[in-house]
């Protein structure tokens, strides 16, 4: 069976294109050739800064003849019918058979499809595959149609076996096929001929390309720790930038340059930021300093003085680079230490968020204001979490910032230090952006998280508002992450709060906001003095129209009827809250699913008093999901629905409720003495268990009803002759129905 050797050779492709190509060159090869019957026992794809490669082995030799039995239409059908089959089927007349059928005697057609050699199917779909290559950019040269990344120098297609190897005849737009390529552009640019992969790779190797970029990382890695170690020092890990890297270098060579002594006292994220996104260079730190004193760089040559010029240039540019830097540290920290970053705060009122949710300095103030009335909840000093969101953004408007996004918040705690900020605050500053995914570190100081709370409930509350939701997988505000956080924050720290209330209170603010030019002053006094009743209450419109009543009976009070502001407001908030309530249960259902709990113990325990205090309803659907795993509690479910069951039939039957009145005088068996006793026992159990969210005591109470509510059923018919004893068992069910769903609805619960 012959091997399949395919070679594009080009301009060079960027780094970030090449791992993804490579595996697109296999798949639409591969998946052509099979499609076409032509199988294969394996393939791999390599890719270099000016080549993707695949190799595909075991190839079968040729495709298999196919045989195809098509069934036609009755002899006795209208001529067209029978012309319209002949040509579908590519056959004549002569060519078909009739046999009989349960409708009659049928035509039949035996297709045969001859194989064809794999020379003739790889070319086609080769050619299928250059001209349809899915490049996320690409581009046209000279006076051809073709398309590519960039322009497409070469074709190597190969088919080898023992016998020798052969040339897989293919043209596209004037460049054909062949068994030649070429090496390094520097150190090995003659072309020359190969006679299949071992022999392609060996000559390359010679010709100074390393053809896997997996290798060339971990030469790269291999080569820049032991010079670092040598030194004393360690190189900063990014396995990010390794592969970057390794996609930009045929040949690597590894080699450690200087940092000027003027640069080291620069924070070293900074240090590292500028030379990782200018200069793709690795940061070498002092282990026993903290400080980035060093870089790595990796070359594409080798060359006579060892990279002394390579290193030398590098050095120059670098310099250049870090002298901007510093210019921009120093004069930030000027603005921090002199003006406690006021001036950066000013200039944020004229840089919008938002165009319906107004500037950053807007989204400032409602944090800050948010924040504030959190701390209650969250543990933090009031203060210190109120100034922590007033200044945490303000790094935004910094030179720092602005040269380099990616430091928000690390540089906020450094100019927040440096403005003499208490420490909790400046780190507030840093860590409110965390989560930033599922794996990243939550805030756990109290300060931070609640100022990371602040800010991801604004977000979430005014893209709502505004009705700029998560649409499939379209969720362009990042909205799903930023809800998960606000989760994660408040289940990792064991934050106690109802988050209803406080959603309601910040999609006022935004109506405020959003509704302050069309309100008289007296109505927007009258709505900023309702946050403090909604936070006292939970449901925003029973809260809100609470306060409205309210304000009708003062004699002051502005109109709060038909056409108001006021009244507009508490229309339409309500219901939007409710629908962000949704979405954090959607959010919290992913993200306790992956932690092994089912949906429907979750649906169980959310149709529960609490169900805003995320806190309190994990704790429950644990215990709940523990409870279920045991025999006890999965057979109570049963008996459950049972009993649910046979109570819901009788009452729809006989149009009345069974909700009291079961009493033991009119118990007629031990079973159902027995149950009144049990119930009696876990009423006593639960109730103090629940007020004293013991959710595991109170679900193993609930869990000891199995055995009694089984012998009950085993033992006693419920429709009675006698009404009354009838009614007294009904009455019976009912208190099992109580007593469970008073710790989860069980209704819930699937199977």
């Amino acid at each position: 069976m012959p091997d399949l050797l395919i070679e594009l050779f080009s301009e060079e492709i960027p780094a970030r294109m090449q791992a993804k190509a490579a595996a697109d060159l296999r798949k639409l090869v591969t998946d052509g050739m099979v499609d076409a019957g032509l199988t294969y026992a394996g393939a791999r794809a390599f890719s270099t800064p000016r080549r993707l490669a695949l190799v595909v082995e075991g190839l079968a030799a040729s495709s298999p003849t196919v045989r195809e039995e098509r069934k036609g239409p009755r002899t006795d059908a209208p001529e067209k019918a029978i012309e319209g089959f002949l040509r579908g089927a590519g056959v004549s007349r002569d060519e078909l058979d009739v046999r009989d059928d349960k409708k009659g005697q049928v035509y039949f057609a035996t297709i045969v499809r001859p194989g064809r050699p794999a020379a003739e199917i790889v070319a086609e779909t080769l050619e299928k595959t250059i001209r349809n290559f899915p490049w996320p950019k690409s581009m046209r040269w000279g006076a051809g149609s073709l398309r590519w990344v960039r322009p497409l120098h070469s074709i190597i297609c190969l088919l080898s076996d023992e016998s020798g190897a052969n040339v897989v005849e293919l043209d596209i737009d004037g460049i054909k096929s062949g068994d030649v390529t070429k090496g390094h552009r520097f150190m090995g640019p003659e072309a020359f001929r190969v006679s299949g992969f071992e022999d392609y790779e060996t000559k390359l190797k010679r010709s100074k390309v390393i053809l896997g970029a997996d290798e060339r990382a971990e030469m790269i890695w291999h080569d820049a720790t032991n010079m670092a170690f040598a030194a004393g020092l360690e190189v900063v890990e990014d396995r990010g930038l390794l592969q970057e890297v390794a996609g930009l270098v045929e040949w690597p060579v590894v080699l450690m340059g200087q940092i000027d002594e003027e640069f080291l006292e620069l924070p070293p994220e900074v240090l590292q930021t500028s030379m990782k996104e200018h200069q793709k260079f690795f940061s070498v730190r002092n282990p026993s300093t903290g400080r980035i004193e060093r870089f790595i760089t990796v070359a594409n040559r080798e060359t006579k003085d060892h990279g002394a010029t390579i290193l030398a240039g590098n050095q120059k540019v670098l310099s250049a680079r870090l002298a901007d830097a510093k210019f921009f540290w120093e004069n930030d920290l000027r603005i921090a230490k002199d003006q406690k970053m006021q001036p950066w705060l000013d200039s944020l009122s004229n840089v919008t968020f938002h165009n319906k949710l107004g500037s950053q300095r807007d989204r400032i103030d409602r944090i800050a204001a948010l924040a504030g009335a959190l701390a209650r909840k969250t543990g933090a000093d009031t203060a210190s979490a109120v100034k922590a969101a007033q200044i945490a953004k303000a790094d935004l408007s910094s030179e720092m910032v602005y040269e380099f996004p990616e430091l928000q918040g690390l540089m906020g705690r450094y100019y927040a230090s440096a403005a003499g900020f208490a420490e909790d605050v400046a780190n507030a500053c840093e860590s409110h952006y965390q989560p930033l995914g599922p794996s990243d570190d939550v805030p756990t100081q109290a300060v931070s998280a609640t100022v990371a709370l602040a800010d991801k409930l604004d977000t979430l509350t005014g893209f709502w508002i505004i009705d700029e939701k998560p649409t499939g997988s379209k969720d362009p505000f990042a909205l799903r992450r930023a809800a998960l956080g606000v989760i994660r924050i408040i289940l990792s720290n064991n934050i106690r709060m109802n988050l209803d209330q406080f959603i309601d209170s910040q999609l006022l603010k935004h109506e405020i906001q959003s509704n302050r030019h069309g309100a008289t002053e007296q109505e927007l006094s009258a709505l900023n003095d309702t946050l403090e009743e909604i936070a006292d209450h939970g449901v925003f419109g029973a809260a809100f129209r609470l306060v409205l009543d309210k304000l009708e009976g003062k004699d002051d009070a502005p109109d709060t009827g038909e056409g108001s502001v006021l009244r507009t407001v508490a229309d339409q908030v309500p219901d939007v809250s409710t629908d962000l309530m949704a979405f954090f249960h959607d959010r919290l259902k992913v993200y306790l699913r992956d932690q092994g709990l089912r949906h429907d113990v979750i649906d169980a325990c959310l149709a529960m008093p609490g169900y805003d205090d995320l806190a309190l309803l994990v704790r429950r659907a644990k215990a709940l999901s523990e409870t279920l795993k045991t025999d006890d509690g999965e057979n109570l479910i049963q008996a459950f629905k049972r009993a649910n069951n046979i109570l819901t039939q009788a009452e729809e039957k006989d149009g009345v409720e069974y909700s009291f009145g079961a009493d033991v005088k009119f118990a007629e068996t031990d079973a159902e003495r027995a149950l009144f006793a049990a119930l009696d026992n876990a009423d006593t159990a639960i109730a103090p268990a629940m007020e004293a969210e013991d959710f595991v005591s109170a679900m193993s109470a609930m869990a000891d009803l199995r055995g009694p509510v089984d012998a009950f059923f085993e033992a006693v018919q419920i429709n009675s002759d006698n009404q009354m004893v009838r009614r007294n068992r009904l009455n019976l069910l009912t208190r099992i129905r109580q007593t469970c769903l008073s710790v989860a609805d069980l209704s819930k619960i699937e199977g």
